[in-house]
């Protein structure tokens, strides 16, 4: 029987994967969704965003949901919640249907993501931690790149209705799964609910999150987006007045006091817009600029997901022979370097090179994406856990809105600087180039962690500790030495 410290992560892995997927695979299903229940692409297109508001207004209070009710209980309700929000779904017959589902969906999203972390850190010692954290980061990078091909065969093949409905015996295993292999778990005194703080950072998540994602889709005015994006600033900085003034706030921004946290947020946010623009452009270039279809392109852009698969069993070795810091900040790099390579594709460049340069790419984002999720929680006691989850999950749903709009903005101003009103390739490389330096200036941050942040998670508290006694042996074996000599020295002089 599979241990403990593997089936969790598998269980947590599981339930993001359907989550990742999702989200994505709708996106290549919209028109043959939009025909079947009488509305627009468009429209559609307007409903699925709900989505991503469901999300921001209810993952901050993931923390405090699973600290009152235990987070076994609060994620396998999570994974039913999805489960009931598929099903809605695919029985949807107009878009009020639709969104009131997809609503649905996101309200068992913000809590599945958060509150399986909390699982994860709950119920695996912090050696085992970046092994752990390398299964789960897996959905997240292999989501958004399977996701396409596959909605366009089931679409294809055989209904749109089946997207969400492959949802339903995931979901059953994984509710099973959960009640039977993740201990019970929950905070003895939960504190207060911040309903307040809850109310002013949904609606300042909401705004920004959803002003972001619709930027890059050109569903609404700039206007209107900017509207919606300065609301959400607004309402963010009214919470971090309020935020000072409680003991409980839903997100606590006070954990940036630790330089693992703060480098992971602040680091981690820079990273994941520049990574999170990949999905967005990508496929955009294959099939506008290079005229591949989307099933072509899906197939293309999968490679991602092969690099990604490929780091999880050295992902650990690697972090313990070189240390968090040293390897976040030059990886940060190097990652940027495969994300500006795809600004060199060409119509005439071999997919056989693309596909190399993608895998090779995944690999190293992989890697920096197992070491940003672990790194985070090094600092944090036990008590703190469920805040520290909700902050790493807000911070990735605003970088990942983030990177689609400013890739989006990229491509545009190309457009208008080039008086193009047609997408074409040339356009996608300076936006590849753009969101590259930006995943590159996290470095900065993770080179101002301690140079021994995250040893004890990451095994390396074992070997330090080895070599020190190695040396302190050497030291004393070396102090016998010059002792015995000195006294053969005195014991010459006095004979002599």
């Amino acid at each position: 029987m599979m241990n403990k410290q593997r089936l969790i992560p598998l269980i947590v892995a599981t339930a993001l994967f359907m989550e990742n997927m999702d989200s994505t695979v709708i996106a290549t299903s919209l028109p043959a969704i939009a025909a079947d229940i009488g509305t627009s692409p468009l429209t559609l297109k307007l409903a699925i965003t709900s989505y991503l508001l469901s999300l921001a207004v209810f993952i901050p209070a993931s923390g405090w949901t699973a600290d009152r009710f235990g987070a076994r209980i609060v994620f396998a309700g999570a994974v039913g919640v999805f489960m009931l929000g598929s099903i809605g779904c695919a029985l949807s017959s107009s878009v009020t249907d639709f969104v009131f589902a997809r609503i649905l969906q996101g309200l068992g999203g913000a809590m599945m993501t958060p509150v399986g972390r909390l699982v994860l850190l709950r119920s695996v010692d912090k050696s085992a931690l970046v092994n752990a954290m390398a299964w789960v980061t897996v959905p997240a990078l292999i989501g958004p790149v399977i996701g396409p091909p596959l909605g366009g065969f089931i679409t294809t093949y055989f209904s749109w209705h089946w997207i969400f409905l492959i949802n339903i015996p995931i979901g059953l295993l994984g509710i099973f799964l959960a009640l039977k292999y993740i201990d019970p778990i929950k905070s003895e005194d939960p504190e207060r609910f911040d309903l307040m703080g809850l109310v002013l950072a949904g609606i300042g998540l909401a705004g920004i999150a959803f002003g972001l994602s619709v930027a890059g889709l050109n569903l609404l005015p700039w206007s209107i987006v900017a509207a919606l994006v300065s609301v959400g600033t607004v309402s963010m900085t009214l919470y971090v007045i309020h935020a000072r003034r409680t003991g409980s706030p839903v997100l606590d921004f006070g954990l940036l006091r630790l330089p693992t946290m703060r480098a992971s947020i602040i680091g981690g946010f820079m990273f994941r817009l520049g990574i999170g623009a990949l999905p967005f452009l990508l496929p955009l270039l294959m099939q506008v600029g290079f005229g591949l279809s989307p099933f072509q392109s899906g197939l293309v852009t999968f490679a991602s997901a092969v690099g990604a698969m490929g780091m999880k069993t050295l992902a650990a070795r690697i972090i313990r022979a070189f240390g968090f810091r040293n390897m976040m900040t030059v990886n940060a790099v190097v990652s940027s370097a495969f994300l500006a390579a795809c600004a060199l594709f060409t119509i005439s460049t071999p997919l056989m090179l693309i596909f190399t340069i993608l895998v090779v790419g995944g690999f190293f984002r992989s890697l920096q994406f197992t070491a940003i999720n672990t790194v985070a929680y090094a600092e944090v006691e036990a008590p703190q856990m469920s805040r520290a989850t909700t902050l790493v999950s807000v911070n990735q749903q605003l970088a990942v809105s983030a990177g689609v709009a400013v890739g989006a903005f990229s491509v545009e101003t190309t457009l208008a600087l080039h008086h193009q009103t047609e997408l074409s390739a040339d356009v996608f490389a300076p936006a590849f180039i753009v969101v590259s330096l930006i995943s590159a200036a996290s470095a900065w941050f993770f080179w101002q962690m301690p140079a021994e942040a995250g040893n004890e998670i990451a095994g390396r508290k074992a070997i330090d500790i080895s070599s020190r006694k190695g040396a302190e042996k050497r030291a004393a074996t070396d102090a016998v030495k010059a002792a015995t000599e000195d006294t053969q020295n005195a014991r010459d002089q006095r004979l002599g």
